[in-house]
């Protein structure tokens, strides 16, 4: 299979497990993350286990001109094969009120989780609308559908992704590009360790009583969207674990 896969975040979580499960199933791979060592790591871990090509481009999002000197870094026999674009990269900073929050990390969430799917999304899309064709994922969050307390820029973020799913959708449609709206509920990853900044134990009791899901369960969902005939698209799927009901519902054991 000659098409390639762009996935941002592809260190860790859901970005590494859509990496493995796109490889298993012959893609080749753009694969672009903040730390270097182990988007190596995970590079030569595919190579090695499946016939694919997959190339690597260290960046940050939230910075414009990292990432449109990565895109542009690409041969241009890759860009003019990229089918799917997986908008990844994202991260919530700190939990609590509004008017105790951190300028600091409302930035971060802001660049990252708008900016930077921005700014990808900007670099990438005039190749499939050369192609005439093509998919984008954005991985949202249920945060993205409810406010829960403590969550205020978290949520405003994320319900920012879903709106421009929606108006890329509008923007893409007579190219042929798909686009899909993903919103996980509570998936452990490493999505809590950052939030908390590192406090492991916070972090794990967030998942404690119940069976959260799994950065593969995020992913075998993207690659069932990513499959379907040219003429369906999932615009928007909500996945939550069977214990939770809602933001702020969960069933706890």
């Amino acid at each position: 299979m000659e098409k390639f896969v762009f996935i941002t975040g592809a260190t860790s979580g859901f970005g590494e497990a859509c990496a493995k499960i796109f490889a298993k199933n012959g893609w080749n791979l753009i694969l672009t993350g903040r730390r270097e060592e182990r988007l190596n790591d995970l590079c030569a871990q595919l190579k090695e286990n499946y016939p694919i090509d997959v190339l690597t481009r260290c960046f940050d999002v939230r910075i414009e001109g990292e990432v449109f000197k990565a895109v542009e870094s690409l041969p241009e026999t890759v860009r003019s094969k990229i089918h799917i674009l997986i908008n990844n990269a994202g991260l919530a900073v700190g939990r609590g009120p509004i008017d105790a929050g951190l300028i600091d990390d409302w930035d971060r969430m802001v660049d990252t989780n708008i900016k930077g799917l921005l700014y990808v999304t900007r670099a990438v899309v005039p190749f499939l609308k050369k192609n005439k064709q093509g998919h984008i994922f954005n991985i949202a969050s249920i945060a993205g559908k409810e406010v829960y307390p403590g969550g205020n820029v978290y949520c405003a973020t994320k319900h920012a992704v879903d709106a421009l799913s929606k108006a890329m959708r509008i923007d893409l449609v007579e190219y042929g590009i798909k686009v899909t709206n993903i919103a996980p509920g509570a998936a452990e990853t490493e999505f809590s360790i950052v939030r908390f900044k590192g406090d492991e134990k916070t972090a794990k009791s967030v998942y404690m009583g119940f069976e959260p899901l799994i950065a593969e369960d995020i992913a075998d969902s993207v690659y069932f969207v990513a499959t379907r005939p040219a003429h369906v698209t999932i615009n928007d799927l909500t996945i939550m674990p069977t214990a939770q009901a809602s933001a702020t519902v969960i069933h706890k054991k």
